[in-house]
């Protein structure tokens, strides 16, 4: 199962470039770690999460449960639990910069694809008789684009497919003229344009439905929205970009200065190419860094470092299930324990000691008294039987100076000194025969 996992994981990272998608914070999580776990939902589907802290440290914006947010991420898989999950790099409210987001994603996507190749890109005409200008018909653009046309080629025809440039469905509009002026045929070069205007303004041109419909164009096509410093998918997809509509009307009209006109084209191609080669190659940069990013030991310790952060979770929680477990076994102990207090039992027994050492007491006089009776009854008798009792009768015991009883006269010699115990002392005497 792990092999499969990282099999899957592997693939997931190489098939999914980075991602911009915007949905709603729940579920969010900051352990001691530092990482952030979180799931992002809308209103039809949710997906797991992670921002590591090497990421969210340099994040000036802190996430709450509920906000609307747009991340730039990468899909990836976490192995010990088979599920798939971003891995988040940035991370942004809702709604700043989610325009531009969406531009530079689409953008990317299609020059994956192709759209954006200098390969398919058609050039325009040598001689070029009529011109199809898809615009408003009351705007600037119209006006810029006829005074050109009038001053340099007046000879040139002019069509007008008119159509809405600003608001929600304008890329619809755009789309049926430009496939109008396909099926009609009747123009040699369509220029597809609107005066400058904000990013909001000039969104309808960022429409992949639009870019789609221009790529797929048999007739050449100018893209010229917005001042020079705009740029929409339109003019990536566009066979020619010019700066304004008066630059295009100038690129599709034939004058004196035709070398510089040419000379025009090129760069706007080499330009082109120069943008889809990069493309090309930051998709190739990504694809190596995917690569590398599975080789890094730091991936494994991020998955580790998230399994870490899961199971501090579910040890912290069980802890407090423990904690709160034992603490109503406690309370419900107490009233028990007070039921079972020792104090009556102690008291019980208090009384009971007493008595008990009250009859201590008199078994140890009454043993006192029998032992004094024993005592005189049996100093009687040994006072019946004492020597001195014969001594006071007129008896003595001699001994020598040794304490030696003298029992016959071979027990003396002459010189020795005796002693003769009487009943009220002794008597030192020495023997001469």
């Amino acid at each position: 199962m792990s092999r499969l996992n990282r099999e899957i994981r592997a693939l997931l990272e190489q098939g999914f470039a980075s991602l911009v998608l915007t949905g709603e914070i729940s579920n969010f999580i900051t352990p001691a770690s530092g990482h952030w776990y979180f799931s992002l939902k809308d209103d039809k589907a949710q997906i797991k999460a992670a921002m590591w802290r090497g990421n969210n440290r340099n994040q000036s914006y802190r996430p709450i449960n509920g906000a609307q947010v747009t991340v730039k991420a990468r899909v990836s898989l976490y192995e010990p639990r088979g599920d798939y999950q971003l891995i988040v790099e940035h991370m942004e409210p809702a709604g700043e910069g989610q325009l531009k987001q969406e531009f530079d994603a689409l953008k990317m996507r299609l020059a994956a694809e192709g759209l954006f190749s200098s390969v398919y890109k058609k050039p325009l005409p040598q001689n070029i008789n009529r011109i199809g200008v898809i615009t408003s018909a009351t705007g600037a653009a119209i006006k810029d684009i006829l005074t050109v046309l009038k001053r340099r080629a007046p000879q040139l025809e002019v069509i007008i497919y008119p159509a809405m440039v600003q608001g929600k469905d304008a890329h619809l509009q755009l789309i049926k003229q430009i496939e109008l002026a396909n099926i009609r045929s009747e123009v040699d070069v369509l220029i597809l344009g609107r005066g400058g205007g904000s990013l909001e303004d000039l969104w309808c041109f960022n429409h992949e439905q639009l870019a789609r419909a221009i790529f797929n164009s048999q007739l050449p096509i100018v893209s010229a929205v917005g001042h020079e410093i705009d740029t929409t998918i339109s003019d990536y997809v566009a066979d020619v970009r010019a700066a304004t509509p008066s630059a295009a009307a100038e690129l599709v009209s034939p004058n004196t200065q035709e070398l510089h006109n040419k000379v025009t084209q090129l760069v706007n191609r080499l330009a082109n190419a120069f943008k889809h080669d990069m493309s090309e190659k930051r998709a190739q940069a990504l694809q190596l860094q995917h690569r590398l990013n599975l080789c890094h030991p730091r991936n494994q310790l991020n998955q580790k470092a998230q399994r870490l952060d899961e199971l501090s979770i579910a040890l912290q929680q069980a802890m407090r299930n423990s904690l709160y477990q034992q603490e109503r076994t406690l309370n419900n102990l107490t009233p028990r324990l007070m039921r079972q207090s020792p104090d009556k039992k102690l008291t019980q027994a208090s009384h009971q000691l007493a008595q008990l050492q009250t009859r201590l007491n008199q078994a140890i006089q009454q043993q006192l008294q029998q032992a004094n009776n024993s005592l005189a009854l049996q100093a009687s008798r040994l006072d019946s039987v004492s020597p001195l009792n014969v001594l006071a009768r007129g008896y003595s015991i001699t001994k020598t100076d040794k304490q030696k009883v003298v029992k016959s006269v071979a027990d003396v010699k002459v010189g020795d000194t005796l002693i003769t115990e009487l009943v009220d002392g002794t008597l030192h005497s020495q023997v001469l025969s």
